[in-house]
């Protein structure tokens, strides 16, 4: 891996921030769009965390006091992830991060709680034109508390009617597996999505990643595979083990590899791993405001953009929204015009990178691939370039 030592301070990092909170950027906000990569308990916004806990009457612990938080403003306060950085540094950051992303779960008990999480998604993907997703869920990260697995997809599955009839926005669902459990926990979970075709497309792997390769859970890829389901893995930004990884997935996942690279950035980092993917015409889910605020490496975009240039077919999500800062889609894409020069014209390119890599129906690619038709350099010409 390319070493890297310039670090965005925690005050440019607030800038950016700030930046593509604010931006009002009328090509990205119209332009019809297709998330993949945003994991569903990551969109559990302090507003709702605290709702749900009211509704039952339970308190939500603040984790720097370890006390009740006594408002919702005092929740809001422990999701401010670059104060933690000032803190702790990125290492406080990401320890910060998991508390936080886990903590959330206690208040997804019953089928209620499991549709109010997706339908709040649904809406905000509704508000940014998104027309379909393919949002990951941590079945494991439940199931351990508790939870019956038909609990969860019971409310996932009324959500995600209910947005395609109220909202214009289809679905299907990714299942991923904690790559910090064990692989008989993951085929053990696999077995309990089998009644689930109808919604869930592909089998994925997420979670703490060092030690834990790929290739730990072949059983339950290789089964994957056999029964139809699509695969793809995460390799995280920033691992010991990230180039390795990234290969395990490109070539040997699954038996002759996945199909397709969740993160994966640093193939940009290396030439070999950089021709597999595009030979092997994998697409990948970039995720550039995560890898900035948890890593404060400057050349992220720079990466991004020799992923792009490179024609590896990428596509941006939001990864976890909620705990990175409530940063989401059209605001991933703003940082992207910001940092790394991205025309009009790249961003309906990036949608149609989406259009080919996702897993949806053939009528669902043709509706969204007929939007797009109409844009392109004729917008490039009305907004031009919208630097801070």
């Amino acid at each position: 891996m390319a070493s890297n030592t310039s670090i965005l301070s925690n005050q440019t990092l607030r800038e950016y921030r700030s930046a593509i909170h604010q931006h009002n950027d009328n090509f990205i906000k119209d332009m019809p769009k297709i998330e993949m990569h945003v994991h569903i308990e990551g969109t559990m916004t302090p507003e709702l965390r605290w709702e749900l806990a009211q509704r039952r009457g339970e308190s939500v612990i603040n984790i720097n006091t370890q006390q009740p938080c006594e408002s919702l403003s005092e929740l809001k306060g422990t999701y401010e992830l670059l104060n933690d950085l000032d803190a702790g540094g990125v290492d406080g950051g990401m320890q910060r991060f998991f508390e936080l992303y886990y903590g959330g779960f206690s208040v997804l008990q019953d089928e209620e709680d499991f549709y109010r999480l997706a339908m709040n998604y649904f809406r905000k993907a509704a508000s940014m034109n998104v027309r379909y997703c393919e949002p990951f869920f941590d079945p494991q990260g439940h199931t351990r508390r508790g939870v019956p697995f038909m609990t969860m997809m019971d409310g996932f599955k009324r959500a995600q009617s209910e947005a395609v009839r109220d909202l214009g926005v289809h679905s299907q669902w990714v299942m991923c597996m904690l790559r910090d459990m064990s692989p008989e926990s993951a085929m053990e979970h696999y077995l309990q999505a089998l009644p689930y075709r109808d919604m869930v497309v592909g089998i994925g792997l997420d979670s703490l990643e060092v030690d834990r390769p790929p290739l730990l859970f072949e059983d339950v890829f290789l089964r994957a595979r056999k029964d139809g389901f699509k695969i793809t893995c995460h390799c995280d930004v920033g691992d010991k083990d990230t180039l390795r990884n990234i290969g395990q997935v490109v070539d040997q996942l699954g038996g002759s590899g996945a199909d397709r690279i969740d993160h994966g950035l640093h193939a940009a980092d290396d030439s070999f791993l950089l021709q597999r993917v595009k030979e092997k015409d994998l697409g990948m889910t970039i995720c550039p405001w995560g890898y900035l605020c948890y890593s404060g490496e400057a050349q992220i975009t720079d990466r991004v953009r020799t992923l792009f240039n490179a024609g590896i077919k990428i596509a941006i999500g939001s990864d976890d929204p909620s705990y990175m800062e409530d940063i989401w889609l059209n605001n991933s894409l703003y940082l992207l015009r910001v940092l790394g020069d991205f025309t009009d014209v790249e961003f309906v390119q990036l949608q149609r990178n989406a259009v080919d890599i996702c897993w949806a129906s053939d009528d669902i690619k043709a509706a969204i691939l007929k939007e797009l038709g109409g844009l392109g350099m004729k917008e490039e010409a009305k907004y031009g370039s919208h630097p801070i």
